[in-house]
């Protein structure tokens, strides 16, 4: 079995191409700084590896649009090994991840420098609640990532 999961950072934005052709498709480069889960031996410093990923078709158009240098993901794949002959003569060995899903391991809030989840740093707004009468969540509650439920509006669930 072949197959590779993991969590980590984009070192730079996605390198997309397209291939020529009649039925052209995309296909997307992009590397992945992964923490190594122990630290080296006499330093306090977190070390990680760092994983070439390529993505093809709808996946590579994603990448395109939605992701971007620093970008925390979370993909799975498998490992694909190769080997080409460069301009000098030499052979050179290539290993990558050939990514079959892709998605984002935090939110948007919490990429950008917030502290994510929270109603208030996501730009998260409760319409609908606030048109019904249900108060806004309290301070308390929005920093576990849970609303609490207010007293006496059993009749307005759906379930009981």
């Amino acid at each position: 079995m072949n197959k590779v999961i993991l969590m980590g950072r984009l070192t730079r934005d996605p390198e997309v191409r397209y291939s020529a052709g009649d039925n052209s498709s995309a296909y997307a480069r992009y590397t992945l700084a992964v923490d190594r889960r122990f630290r080296r031996e006499g330093s306090d410093q977190q070390t990680a590896d760092f994983i070439s990923c390529v993505v093809f078709g709808r996946g590579a158009e994603f990448a395109e649009k939605y992701l971007r240098q620093g970008t925390k993901i979370v993909v799975t794949g498998r490992i694909q090994t190769g080997s080409y002959t460069n301009r000098d003569g030499q052979k050179v060995y290539t290993t990558d991840v050939v990514v079959d899903e892709q998605e984002f391991a935090e939110s948007k809030a919490a990429s950008s420098g917030g502290q994510g989840g929270g109603y208030q740093n996501s730009g998260y707004q409760r319409p609908a609640a606030a048109a019904s009468g249900i108060p806004a969540p309290s301070e308390a509650s929005v920093g576990d990532g849970f609303m609490n439920i207010p007293d006496g509006i059993d009749e307005e669930l759906p379930f009981n």
